[in-house]
């Protein structure tokens, strides 16, 4: 499995900062990350943390072009911990001072990265397997020809994502957001150039968003649909907005980023028997 266009970067966390009651930001830097870009939207990476009772991950040689066969064959309980994370910020790309930002959701389970986030402190570190291109197989949200709307859904993990895709959001495509939530403190502004309907579905009296999305009316007629969150409900929408709304599967991009009772480590072994 080659990297490229991605490679290893080692990295040390700068700072840390409470972003709501769900949301730990980490903001990473060092002196490799002058190569390291962004596809912007849902740009996403590979983050590799450290065991427990050790102070950097345990990795393959960075240059072994099939280095994910090279991570498995590592003891579990000693190589780094493998995770999947979304760009919210990269800052100074291609300078020395470069910073990159990242959000951690606080699982309720708190697994070893929501663990990891909120005891991090500067001169943690880290190793990341990043893009080094900014057209790269890590960013999905893709709207193809034609598309004259958007529609987003997320959970508070894909918050960061959606936070991404509307910044870069042409003016020129409506687009309707829910976004579930645990908490009110949770939201926070969007921006973008778009004419953008957000919908908060915040805590346990909020409505499943598969209701929510049923119940509301769709914006435009040729519509680009990404949704993300757990895995059942990502499913479960594809059917709808395929079987009853009649969007055309090609149009419609759905990322299981967790999967209800499974790790994350769980799902690398599923894919990989």
């Amino acid at each position: 499995m080659s990297a490229l266009p991605f490679r290893f970067f080692a990295l040390r966390v700068l700072r840390t900062a409470r972003i709501g009651p769900t949301f730990v930001r980490v903001t990473f830097g060092g002196t490799e990350p002058t190569l390291l870009v962004s596809g912007g939207r849902d740009q996403r990476f590979k983050l590799f943390l450290p065991q427990r009772d050790q102070d950097a991950p345990v990795m393959p040689d960075p240059s072994d072009p099939d280095w994910f066969a090279a991570w498995r064959a590592l003891d579990p309980a000693v190589r780094g911990i493998m995770r999947t994370y979304t760009v919210r910020e990269l800052r100074a790309a291609g300078d020395a001072t470069a910073e990159l930002d990242v959000d951690f959701a606080l699982h309720g389970d708190l697994g070893p990265a929501s663990s990891w986030a909120q005891t991090a402190r500067p001169g943690d570190r880290v190793t990341i397997l990043g893009p080094v291109e900014e057209d790269n197989g890590g960013v999905d949200f893709r709207p193809p020809p034609g598309t004259d709307s958007i529609v987003l859904t997320a959970d508070a993990t894909a918050l960061p994502a959606v936070e991404g895709i509307l910044a870069r959001l042409s003016p020129e495509l409506p687009a309707k957001v829910w976004i579930e939530i645990p908490h009110a403190d949770d939201r926070r502004e969007l921006p973008s150039r778009a004419d953008t309907v957000v919908t908060w579905l915040i805590g346990d009296d909020a409505p499943p968003v598969l209701e929510a999305v049923r119940a509301a009316e769709l914006p435009g007629s040729t519509p680009y649909a990404w949704i993300a969150g757990e895995s059942g409900t990502v499913k479960a929408l594809r059917r709808h907005l395929v079987s009853e709304r009649g969007i055309n599967r090609r149009a419609i991009t759905f990322t299981g980023y967790w999967k209800r009772g499974s790790s994350e480590d769980d799902l690398i072994a599923e894919g990989s028997a």
